[in-house]
């Protein structure tokens, strides 16, 4: 049973939550970036290792922010939406991913 070059660490999905697909997220793609949600407590450098790993491209900037929950209501009663994490990974020249297509 041949082995892969590197095997991939169960944690890394647990960093990826799932791909951002917005409009805004799909004008990045034109300069070679992608956007995805991510755990809140993940780092920069745990994020690259994850995209690296999983989608075997090679990542040259990550860029991280947390948009924070609204606050809705719901019959009446206000409730705030919980805060999220995204991540913008910008990919080497002629590298892409295809986040239609999953893991």
């Amino acid at each position: 049973m041949a082995k892969s070059k590197e095997a991939i660490d169960v944690r890394h999905y647990d960093v990826i939550v799932a791909p951002h697909i917005t409009e805004k997220a799909t004008l990045l793609s034109e300069n070679n970036a992608v956007v995805f949600k991510v755990a809140g407590d993940s780092t920069k450098p745990q994020i690259k290792a994850a995209v690296e790993a999983l989608f075997d491209v090679k990542v040259t900037n990550v860029n991280t922010l947390v948009q924070k929950g609204k606050t809705k209501r719901w019959k009446g009663k206000p409730y705030t939406r919980s805060d999220v994490k995204k991540a913008i990974v910008t990919l080497a020249e002629g590298q892409s991913i295809d986040v239609t297509t999953g893991i």
